[in-house]
């Protein structure tokens, strides 16, 4: 039985056999459509495995000033990112690529989830401008770390010290909260775009449009050759109207103080300086500002970050007299009002000192010109008793106050301009009589930013005529970046000329030996202008804040025009607890010094004098990059911490220093109201 041969059957054998065809048919069907069928397909990805897109940044459009003098520009760096076209684990190799790179593992893999979901072709950028030594790693490790890789890269260069920051602002990062917003969805993960002020207004037109190089690579994703380019196209240029020379006078008028100016051209409403103190520097934002230095700011009691220009909202104090006159003269109250100022008056059975009463004298009898040069409140007082709060908000509102200038900066706030219908939309409460007394003198609920002085007396002693503040020359702009067509260019509000002369004058006598900023005057200069101070808080409630009373010192306010009549420029002035408005005066009588000195020696466009010094570095770039720049820059030795950029030969002259800060031998308190309503003095 064991020994018997067994047969195979015939059936089983021809069933392997077919088997045996079948699969050779299925392997050959297969080999078939691989080679023929769907060759093109996997050529293609053959072709993906050996090439790979490379990003190519675009620089941003530099921002010069309306001469054409470079303010802010760009230097090369090098940013590090990981290629994720390959097939490597990236979180795998996190560690030592923190490690090469400085930083925290942590990060490299939150940045790597952050970008999950975004196509395989994007790279992830990893850390921007890189160290020497953090690129010898890169370049030390392409065998091991096949995904990294360098590319270069455009960074923001700033004036340093914070100069023009709140008005250019910064450059960010875009944060997943911005690309969830409409504004920000066709930016991807790791664009740097305008974070604030111009930056930020004109992202758009700075920000070019990426290109990207084909490159030829091995089976270790080493670069061997380049394929193809598409070149980046660059930002644009933009051109402010903002006045380099001006600005610096701004700025060291300002230095050491809180508070802001804006100086502007109330004729077509070309901003000419605007600073906003303290200050911060965007260079700090321009690659990746740390978390606790991101905290320091925006804790700051100071708020660095707030551009005081168009953002801070406080009360006018005495400025609002002009309003005040414009309003009663038209309204034909004014002309023949003569009051007698014994140190204050009673008004709805509520005593109101003026601000003389703290040196023990008087105004005596004042009619409407000696009220505004000697800022007298009890005339303002009486006047705001006969016009009503009705005609005072109508005279306000129609010069711009409550509401945005529509300056094109972002984040303007618009202040507020009390009335029957305000005080019943917010409060749901009646408007009382004796609320309108402290209007009368720009306190109570009157909240007011530097840019709506600016435009609303510019104005004025313009015959009425108003103008849209601007930063750019609309010309030089694309129809969608140019102003909604309900924001008007130019607004006119009429002004008799009996009554403008009568203002106007009465402006000149403010900087001058009968008006309140008399150690303002300037010697040969038609200067004009209106000093204010305002309380922070009501003297009942700093009474009972004894122990910190120096924190609640009086803000200084001041604008002034030159000339007196249709002005070439306007400057506004806010010192934050300068106390008094001459102070603020003087600020300002700083800038239109220097405006008009360059005006009159402008036909040369050469400074005079001396006292000029060479800087050598411009900005905060790598020392290695300093020969790209080139050109040379002047100017006097006090404004040397500035170092603002550019490319052309600039020459600034030093404005002449009138003002020291305010000493406690020159300081007048102001008087206590019986009633506890703020009061404000000249």
């Amino acid at each position: 039985m064991f020994g018997r041969d067994e047969k195979v059957s015939p059936f089983r054998l021809t069933a392997v056999q077919y088997i045996i065809l079948a699969i050779f048919l299925i392997l050959a069907y297969g080999l078939w459509r691989l080679q023929v069928v769907q060759s093109d397909f996997y050529a293609s990805l053959a072709e993906k495995n050996k090439t790979r897109n490379v990003p190519i940044l675009a620089p941003r459009g530099k921002i010069l000033d309306r001469e054409g003098r470079i303010i802010v520009d760009n230097y090369p760096s090098f940013t590090a990112l990981l290629l994720r076209d390959s097939s490597r684990d990236l979180n795998a190799d996190a560690d030592l690529i923190a490690q090469g790179l400085h930083m925290d593992a942590k990060e490299v893999r939150e940045r790597i989830r952050k970008f999950a979901g975004m196509p395989q072709y994007q790279p992830i950028y990893l850390k921007d401008d890189i160290t020497p030594d953090e690129l010898a790693f890169v370049e030390a490790h392409r065998n091991e770390l096949p995904e990294l890789d360098t590319i270069m890269a455009h960074r923001r260069l700033y004036p340093r010290n914070g100069f023009m920051a709140h008005l250019i602002g910064y450059v960010g990062e875009v944060s997943e909260q911005m690309l969830n917003q409409p504004r920000w969805e066709l930016n991807n993960p790791g664009d740097v775009v305008g974070q604030s002020g111009v930056e930020l207004q004109y992202n758009n037109m700075l920000m070019g449009k990426n290109g990207q190089r084909q490159v030829l690579v091995n089976s270790r994703g080493k670069e061997v050759s380049q394929i193809g380019e598409k070149p980046a196209e660059p930002g644009k240029q933009l051109k402010l109207t903002v006045d380099i020379d001006l600005q610096i006078a701004a700025e060291q008028a300002l230095e050491g103080r809180n508070g802001a100016i804006v100086a502007m051209d109330p004729r077509n409403g070309e901003i000419l300086a605007m600073v906003s103190r303290p200050t911060f520097d965007p260079n700090d934002f321009a690659v990746h500002i740390s978390r606790d230095e991101w905290t320091k700011l925006v804790t700051d009691e100071n708020h660095p970050l707030l551009n005081k220009a168009i953002q801070a909202q406080l009360a006018p104090g005495s400025v609002f007299k002009i309003i005040m006159a414009t309003a009663g003269l038209q309204e034909g109250v004014a002309q023949d009002m003569h009051v007698i100022c014994n140190g204050g008056a009673t008004f709805y059975g509520r005593y109101f000192k003026c601000w003389v009463a703290t040196e023990h004298r008087t105004h005596g009898v004042v009619e409407i010109s000696k009220a505004i040069y000697q800022s007298c409140d009890v005339f303002f007082y009486t006047l705001a008793e006969k016009l009503g709060i009705g005609r005072i908000a109508k005279y306000a509102t129609a010069f711009g106050l409550g509401q945005k200038t529509n300056i094109d900066l972002p984040q303007e706030v618009t202040g507020v301009m009390p009335s029957e219908e305000w005080k019943i939309r917010n409060f749901k409460q009646k408007w009382y009589a004796g609320e309108t007394i402290s209007v009368g003198i720009g306190q109570g609920a009157v909240a007011v930013t530097p840019i709506q002085l600016a435009r609303a007396i510019g104005g004025i002693t313009s015959g009425g005529v108003m103008h849209r503040p601007h930063v750019a020359f609309p010309s030089q702009l694309p129809p969608n970046l140019l102003p909604a067509s309900d924001v008007p260019d130019e607004v006119r509000v009429p002004i008799d000329p009996k009554n403008w002369e009568i203002i106007t004058d009465a402006m000149a006598n403010v900087p001058s030996p009968m008006g309140t900023a008399g150690s303002a005057h300037l010697q040969g200069i038609d200067f004009a202008g209106k000093t204010g101070s305002a309380q922070t808080i009501s003297n009942q409630l700093k009474a009972k804040l004894a122990h910190g009373k120096a924190d609640y010192k009086d803000n200084a306010w001041f604008v002034g025009v030159t000339p007196r009549r249709n002005p070439e420029i306007v400057v506004a002035v806010l010192f934050e607890g300068g106390e008094h408005g001459q102070f603020a005066a003087r600020i300002a009588a700083q800038v239109i010094k220097a405006y008009v000195e360059k005006q009159r020696r402008q036909p040369t466009k050469v400074a005079q004098g001396s006292g000029k010094v060479e800087v050598g570095a411009l900005w905060n770039a790598p020392d290695q990059d300093d020969a790209l720049h080139g050109g040379h820059f002047e100017m006097p030795v006090p404004s040397a911490q500035y170092r603002v950029p550019s490319k052309t030969r600039l020459v600034v002259s030093a404005p002449t220093v009138l003002s020291q800060r305010p000493t406690t031998n020159d300081q007048r308190r102001d008087p206590k109201a019986d009633d506890g309503r703020p009061t404000t003095d000249n």
